[in-house]
């Protein structure tokens, strides 16, 4: 098995040459497509992702349809093809195993040659594949001269990976559960057939639920439950609920640095781990470099209750964050030197001194 996660993967793939085709294999929902979409945004600054799910088409919209012009007949290619002809983009060839036949004999030509028919890709054209390789799908086996044509890997994302990726973009709940509930990300290997089962993509799907009915920190709202119970089924709603319900997941970087209030210090001095501070400082980092470009004058207060609350080596990790926009947010890195540098100061200084308690004094020499 070819494993690779996801951040080793998208450090890898921009740097193969653009004529090997990529095929991404693993389990439905995991982020196959979302991993393609990232890489693409990183080549040549930036290419258009042209999605095709070769499950759903028929050999007609993969060659075209033909012309004559009385005397011969050629195949005019379908406008997604052309357009990977015409200009550098980067081709996605989903749900490549459940296609039929014909349909991957010329997605075959599409690997093998860069080419449909005459019309042949832009050579600055990123071509990527994707299946499912679970046993539990009804999939048709990839012939292994195709197979051989391809760069190939099994892709296993860790959930660091997936909480990367999740962070500011999903609902603060749904990140934090799955955080401290790493179980509930991916389905179990024995799930029953057809039950609902939890996902990477059943995750993004209820967080957007969530949020477009304003209920994703409203665990009582009476359709908090049934939507859940849709997305991640049983076992997975229960203990989400329980979760968004408990005091320690009801708090946003927005509820820190706007009202660090004695309720919110109660909530953030009961957790009782290093995951849980952490998501405190995310939070606080995420909503501090996407939402500010400065502080005011209550907002930086309030930074600095939070950084005195804090374990020394945390707050070194919230200047990191809160300033890591560098030049291009320069008022924002002022103010944060402003309201948090004594306090930096003490942890370096306490470290200094710690050291030098440790070096034995000079004294003189016996005679």
């Amino acid at each position: 098995m070819t494993a690779m996660t996801i951040k080793t993967f998208s450090e890898v793939a921009p740097r193969l040459p653009r004529s090997t085709s990529i095929l991404l294999r693993g389990d439905h929902g995991i982020g196959k497509s979302q991993v393609v979409r990232q890489v693409a945004a990183v080549l040549d600054g930036g290419l258009p992702v042209i999605d095709r799910r070769l499950s759903q088409m028929s050999e007609g919209d993969m060659i075209g349809l033909p012309s004559t012009d009385g005397e011969v007949t050629r195949f005019n290619p379908p406008d997604w093809f052309k357009r990977a002809c015409d200009e550098p983009v980067c081709l996605f060839l989903d749900e490549l195993n459940r296609a039929t036949t014909e349909v991957m004999q010329a997605a075959f030509q599409i690997v093998l040659d860069r080419e449909l028919n005459g019309w042949k890709l832009h050579p600055q054209t990123a071509v990527f594949a994707a299946v499912n390789s679970s046993a539990s799908y009804t999939v048709n086996e990839i012939d292994p001269a195709l197979l051989d044509r391809f760069w190939t890997i099994d892709l296993t994302p860790s959930t660091s990976d997936w909480l990367v990726w999740a962070r500011g973009k999903l609902a603060d709940v749904v990140v934090d559960f799955i955080a401290q509930n790493e179980k509930f990300l991916d389905p179990p290997k024995n799930a029953e057939p057809g039950s609902v089962q939890v996902s990477r993509r059943s995750w993004e799907r209820l967080s957007n639920a969530l949020c477009i009915n304003g209920i994703d920190n409203n665990p009582e709202d009476a359709a908090f439950y049934p939507v859940c119970l849709g997305y991640v089924g049983l076992e997975a709603t229960t203990a989400f609920q329980s979760f968004a319900k408990s005091q320690d997941a009801r708090f946003s970087g927005e509820d820190i640095v706007e009202s660090y209030t004695a309720n919110v210090q109660k909530k953030l001095k009961k957790l009782n781990s290093q995951d849980k501070w952490n998501a405190a400082v995310d939070k606080t980092g995420d909503y501090v470099t996407a939402k500010l470009d400065t502080l005011t004058d209550a907002q930086a207060a309030n930074i600095r209750a939070l950084a005195q609350d804090l374990p020394a080596e945390l707050r070194v990790s919230l200047w990191s964050k809160l300033t890591n926009k560098g030049v291009d947010k320069l008022d924002l890195a002022k103010a944060v030197h402003k309201a948090m540098c004594d306090l930096l100061l003490e942890v370096f200084n306490a470290k200094k001194d710690d050291v030098s308690e440790q070096k034995p004094k000079k004294g003189k020499k016996q005679a």
